[in-house]
């Protein structure tokens, strides 16, 4: 039985593994795209991106009303430039 526990463990952890593992360059991503994704990925990518723009020096401090602040704004520019990058979005929003 001993011998069965470490089996019985990877076999559980392999299938607790995400089905549909992505990875997504973001440089390439579309406005377009961005905004159909789905709320889930929506809200991943502007938590990353509120991450990969903050300040090193920042307080561990999420702001949600500042982030609901900054989705909106990149969602409007995305709907008013749907061919531009996100990055692009991002960076008119974050810098």
């Amino acid at each position: 039985m001993q011998r069965l526990l470490p089996v019985i463990a990877a076999l559980l952890l392999a299938g607790a593994a995400p089905a549909a593992a992505q990875k997504v360059d973001l440089s390439t991503v579309k406005c377009k795209e961005f905004i159909s994704s789905g709320n889930e990925n929506i809200g991943l990518i502007l938590m990353w991106l509120t991450g990969y723009y903050a300040d090193q020096e920042a307080s561990p401090v999420i702001d949600f009303d500042k982030m609901k602040s900054d989705a909106s704004k990149i969602g409007e520019y995305c709907g008013a430039n749907p061919e531009n990058g996100l990055i692009t979005a991002a960076e008119s929003v974050f810098e």
